[in-house]
């Protein structure tokens, strides 16, 4: 009963120090680790809110760039490092949608060990065919792939990304067996389209946008089910006879599990307000995206819903990785 009680007030006079250490935080700059190269998707999207929350939060973003195995090295690294509070992770489709099913023996769950804190923004893929391709609609592309099925390669940033599953989707939807060319990176794979070493690719709609003015891309339609308010120019794969086509690359921000609930809680919203601001807003649909913010709760509900989504296409897919 001594230990017990002991115990007991040890642990009560040890709360309000823990209340009080996070109610301080952030004391110092806060680490948001990307699965990428610096200059990608997760190092713009974050850079466009890096004053307005440093601002809101009186420390330094320090971006972190980790790229490897499709996002992963850098999610372990969060995952298995400190739940201070001052470590994070950009996470994104790849990581937390569809990595749960293509990694067979990953040391730590994506959703159990590194849970959300808040959505950001999710941009369309866009389906992209050679500038001076014959091909000018969504119709004649379906009609032309399945007349000549092997002629239906594309081009992805590697296996396991968004890029190769909506090829696979795509197959899979219209009918036809897609054959997949991966390669590193999403540069190279829009360059195997250009020189006509593929017939499509699908892929995030900044990574064509410059070729696609320029000519030297054609861009077809949008993943997502409804047109893109960034290129409302473009009809929707379903729109134009695709069903059930529904792709958005989306990115948001992860935190280790153990980290307090009113950190997250605080960076969450502050993340949410962000995104609601209509100038930093604009700027991420300059950008190619469209702002999608979401708190911890509803983030990780759709989270666990696109593991549900993209595990049948990544089984389909026939793609795993060690």
């Amino acid at each position: 009963m001594l230990r017990r009680r002991t115990t007991l007030v040890g642990a009560l006079l040890a709360t309000p120090g823990i209340a009080r250490a996070q109610q301080g935080w952030p004391e110092k700059p806060l680490r948001f680790v990307i699965g990428g190269s610096a200059g990608g998707v997760s190092d713009i999207l974050l850079r466009i809110l890096e004053n307005r929350l440093r601002e809101r939060l009186g420390q330094a973003i320090i971006l972190d760039p980790r790229p490897g195995a499709g996002g992963m090295v850098g999610a372990e690294n969060v995952a298995r490092g400190p739940a201070d509070g001052y470590n994070f992770y950009i996470n994104h489709i790849a990581s937390h949608g569809i990595g749960p099913t293509l990694y067979r023996r990953l040391a730590f769950d994506p959703l159990r060990d590194l849970p959300g804190v808040a959505r950001m923004a999710a941009m369309p893929n866009v389906l992209i065919v050679k500038g001076d391709s014959p091909l000018r609609s969504v119709a004649e592309f379906v009609a032309h792939v399945r007349a000549n099925p092997q002629k239906a390669t594309f081009a992805s940033a590697g296996t396991g990304t968004s890029s190769h599953l909506s090829g696979v989707l795509l197959g899979l939807r219209t009918g036809v067996e897609t054959t997949h060319v991966p390669y590193r990176g999403t540069a190279p794979s829009m360059a195997a389209v250009m020189n006509g070493e593929v017939l499509f690719a699908i892929d995030n709609a900044p990574a064509s946008r410059q070729q696609v003015l320029a000519g030297m891309l054609r861009a077809l339609a949008v993943s997502t089910a409804a047109r893109a308010s960034t290129m409302p120019e473009l009809p929707s794969l379903q729109e134009a006879g695709v069903p059930e086509f529904n792709v958005a690359s989306w990115y948001g921000i992860a935190a280790p599990a153990a980290v307090p609930r009113p950190v997250v809680e605080r960076l969450g919203a502050e993340f949410v307000a962000a995104l609601r601001d209509p100038a930093l807003a604009q700027r991420v649909r300059d950008f190619g995206a469209e702002p999608m913010p979401l708190g911890p709760a509803d983030y990780d509900a759709f989270m666990r819903a696109e593991v549900d989504t993209w595990a049948p296409v990544v089984r389909a897919s026939g793609a795993t990785v060690d």
